[in-house]
C-alpha cells in the first residue's frame, strides 16, 4: 500500500454483463503480484456487487470455505500462506474511537491485502486507496465499473486487469 503517494488518478470504466464477468475480473486482479500489498475501496449502493466482487477475489487468492460479509464484524481477516488479506465493511461504522480501540490503524500499516466496502463511513481515518472500484447495478446481472487507480500500486492493478494500453 502506497500510503500518501498520489499519483495522477487513471479512471477505466467497463460493463460486467454477468457474475462470470465479475469473476473473471477478479481472477485477473489476483494474478497480479501488486496486489499483496493494495488497499481496494469498493464503492457502490446495496446489491451493487461489493460483496460479491470480494468473494470472487478471495476465491482467486485461494480462500476456500465459507467467505461471509463483514457487515456485522466490520473486519473479517483471512490468512493464506503468502498473504494476509482483510476485508472490511464500514457500514456500520460510527464511533471513530472503534478504529483505534479495534487496531485498524495497526492493520492498515502492516504488508497485505485490505479490501473496504463503504469508505465513505470513514473517511478521515482510512489512507489513500490505491485503486477505487464503484459498482453501479444497470439491471439484475449486468454493472457499469469505474475502476480509479490513485497510486502506482493501482495502476499495476488496472493493467492487469486490461490488456489494452492505458
Amino acid at each position: 500500500m502506497n500510503v500518501g503517494v498520489a499519483h495522477p488518478p487513471i479512471v477505466k470504466t467497463l460493463r460486467w454483463p454477468d457474475e462470470t464477468a465479475t469473476q473473471a475480473f477478479a481472477a485477473d486482479l489476483a494474478k497480479c503480484p501488486a496486489l499483496h500489498l493494495a488497499f481496494i475501496e469498493l464503492h457502490g449502493d446495496l446489491g451493487a456487487g461489493k460483496t460479491t466482487l470480494v468473494r470472487h477475489i478471495l476465491r482467486s487468492l485461494g480462500v476456500a470455505g465459507r467467505v461471509k460479509s463483514p457487515t456485522y464484524a466490520v473486519v473479517e481477516p483471512y490468512e493464506l500462506p503468502d498473504l494476509n488479506v482483510w476485508h472490511f465493511d464500514f457500514y456500520r461504522f460510527s464511533d471513530p474511537r472503534e478504529w483505534e480501540d479495534a487496531g485498524f490503524r495497526d492493520i492498515f500499516a502492516s504488508p497485505g491485502l485490505k479490501l473496504a466496502e463503504w469508505p465513505e463511513k470513514a473517511v478521515g481515518f482510512l489512507p489513500l486507496a490505491d485503486l477505487v472500484i464503484s459498482l453501479e447495478a444497470l439491471d439484475d446481472d449486468l454493472r457499469q465499473v469505474t475502476l480509479t487507480a490513485q497510486t502506482p500500486t493501482g495502476v499495476a492493478l488496472l493493467q492487469a486487469t486490461s490488456p489494452a494500453p492505458l
